[in-house]
């Protein structure tokens, strides 16, 4: 595309032009740019703004009924955020020139791509003075100046997520100067560095950003444990070491999601049978697994992108548990419970909210259930599946997911149609008692309350309540408990099977 050539940007770039008529000069800069000039739906849109920005960014505010936040008073920043009538919300930000004149501000910028700007009033030329143009034609990641990464190093990030995001190439004096700044990463805030790694994560190829990220030498910067990972070898069936298989179900993960959860299935029934079988068998499930994905734990991380790091840690816990039995079989005893433990502590170190760290706890420390299950070779009983969900509540069903991916990356080429059968029918029954049959197997109706058993059996407040309605509730689950003459009968029973008190005369 050419720089005298109309460029359709955005109808809102329209609207908050006549808004700000008469205030100075506006310019939509940075990654809006460089998606319309690739085509690209773009939602987010920075403006750089000659005049008072405080003032220009509330007009717009008020104007479109929006919320306004402030960015950074420093650098006289600000943000609208404005919901469109389809729900979807869109990132306006306001900023001051960071430099003297427009030309030197883009040229501090991270990336030549992304250093491209429009005037509003003049729509149909570009503002390109390091040729991002011709980059982004050639498919080329290229600094802005070799000072880009010391002056942010958190562009070191950035960088890997768009040659991910774009599959372009990073030109090789700039991936010197990224590899070169990464020690500078430990003086980026934690909130940052989050923030650019779950950018990561709800892209596509995670594998190839992780390995990118490795190859930069960032990963130790950003998720230090996963280092430990490389050369750790497991036994058969496995047929990939720890790290090679964490990189596999990441690949796997992807592909999964698509499939059930984005519903990108156009070519599946012809390119992978596996895919094919997993549609036949979990594909009834798929909007209501779109619906599952929707629920933010954080309205700035999405579901999957937590799945995505849960899976980059969900053997975390090997390294420090492996042994060697006597006849050579190498085994994990516990990975799971230690690698919940260290996906905590990183929770924390990234600045999670407690719900987000309690889902990751939760995945890694039972991401084996569903495998176990499996292998135990017995029917699935109502017993086991109600267990499941009280361990793991709606997260089973990301677990679930993430079971299949890990199976999946443990076989590779060598697993059988029918052990992938195996593997779905019991994935299928955990998603068909939480969706199908919540008050039979999942969360049954009360029969008896607390305020009964103090009332019916002469129990005190305290520990003992909870454990009976809890033994009550597993055996309604297990269809032993039909209604609340049997449930009065049950508690009675269990009374004296375990020496406490006895019903009132």
């Amino acid at each position: 595309m050419k720089g005298d050539t109309f460029l359709p940007f955005p109808e809102l770039s329209n609207q908050i032009r006549d808004l700000l008529h008469g205030t100075g000069k506006v310019y939509l800069v940075g990654g809006a740019v460089r998606d319309i000039l690739l085509g690209h739906g773009t939602h987010d849109l920075d403006f750089v703004l000659e005049g008072d920005v405080k003032a220009a960014a509330k007009s717009v505010a008020d104007a479109l009924s929006a919320y306004l936040y402030v960015l950074d008073n420093e650098r006289n920043t600000y943000r609208v955020v404005y919901y469109q009538k389809d729900g979807r919300r869109i990132l306006l930000d306001f900023a001051a020139l960071r430099a003297d004149d427009l030309e030197s501000d883009l040229k501090g910028r991270d990336f030549t791509i992304n250093a491209i700007a429009l005037d509003l009033s003049i729509p149909d030329k570009l503002i390109d003075p390091l040729r991002g143009e011709r980059d982004l034609q050639g498919q080329i990641l290229k600094a802005c100046s070799p000072a880009s990464f010391v002056d942010d190093p958190a562009r070191v990030l950035r960088g890997v997520r768009l040659v991910m995001d774009l599959g372009f190439n990073i030109q090789p004096e700039t991936f010197s100067a990224m590899r070169t700044s990464v020690p500078l990463l430990k003086n980026v805030a934690a909130e940052r560095k989050r923030d650019e790694l779950f950018k990561m994560l709800d892209g596509g190829h995670l594998d190839n950003a992780i390995w990118l990220l490795d190859q930069l030498g960032a990963l130790n910067e950003i998720l230090p444990e996963l280092a430990e990972l490389k050369g750790v070898t497991q036994s058969l069936p496995h047929v990939l070491d720890v790290w090679e298989h964490t990189l596999s179900v990441l690949q796997q993960l992807n592909g999964l999601l698509a499939a059930l959860v984005i519903g990108n299935n156009s070519d599946v029934t012809s390119a992978n049978p596996i895919l094919m079988l997993t549609l036949q068998k979990i594909g009834r499930f798929q909007d209501r697994l779109q619906e599952h994905f929707s629920i933010q734990l954080n309205p700035e991380r999405s579901r999957t992108s937590l799945l995505a790091l849960a899976a980059l840690y969900h053997d975390v816990g090997k390294p420090a548990t492996h042994r060697v039995d006597p006849d050579g079989r190498i085994r994990f005893f516990d990975h799971d419970k230690i690698g919940a433990e260290v996906v905590a502590r990183r929770g924390h170190e990234l600045a999670l909210s407690l719900a987000e760290i309690q889902y990751l706890e939760t995945i890694v420390r039972h991401h084996m259930r569903p495998h176990l299950l499996e292998i135990s070779g017995n029917v699935l009983t109502r017993r086991a599946i109600y267990r499941f969900f009280k361990d793991t509540g709606d997260v089973g069903v990301d677990i679930c997911i993430l079971s299949m991916a890990d199976v999946l990356a443990t076989y590779g080429s060598t697993i059988s149609e029918e052990h992938w059968k195996s593997k779905l029918d019991i994935c299928q029954t955990l998603l068909a008692a939480w969706w199908d049959r919540p008050t039979d197997l999942v969360r049954p109706i009360r029969l008896l309350t607390g305020d009964d058993l103090q009332m019916y059996f002469s129990l005190k407040p305290g520990r003992l309540i909870g454990e009976i309605l809890e033994a009550l509730r597993e055996a309604q689950a297990c269809g032993e408990i039909l209604n609340r003459e049997e449930a009065m009968i049950f508690v009675h029973s269990w009374l004296a099977t375990n020496g406490k008190m006895s019903m009132k005369g």
